[in-house]
């Protein structure tokens, strides 16, 4: 298997593993800690991104990276509204 295709793979699993950890929180309303490491997956993700060139993989994993504070502006913002 090519280099290229591994690090594909490996920065598409980091992305999924930072969204399945924000499930027990979001989906599930239960105040699971797990999402803290998003901080350490979500650059791991990005690095083999820039490995591969693909700027969509450097884009979700840099979402992802930043997802507690996405979160928590939305979840404010929400508030605010309702």
């Amino acid at each position: 298997m090519p280099r290229e295709k591994k690090f594909k793979i490996i920065s598409w699993s980091c992305f999924l593993a930072c969204v399945l950890l924000w499930v027990p929180n979001l989906v599930f309303q239960i105040g699971a800690g797990f999402w803290m490491l998003t901080y350490v997956i979500g650059p791991i993700g990005i690095t083999f991104g820039i490995l591969n060139k693909s700027a969509l993989l450097i884009v979700l994993n840099a979402i992802m990276s930043i997802s507690f504070f996405l979160v928590m502006f939305i979840g404010s913002l929400v508030e605010a509204y309702l």
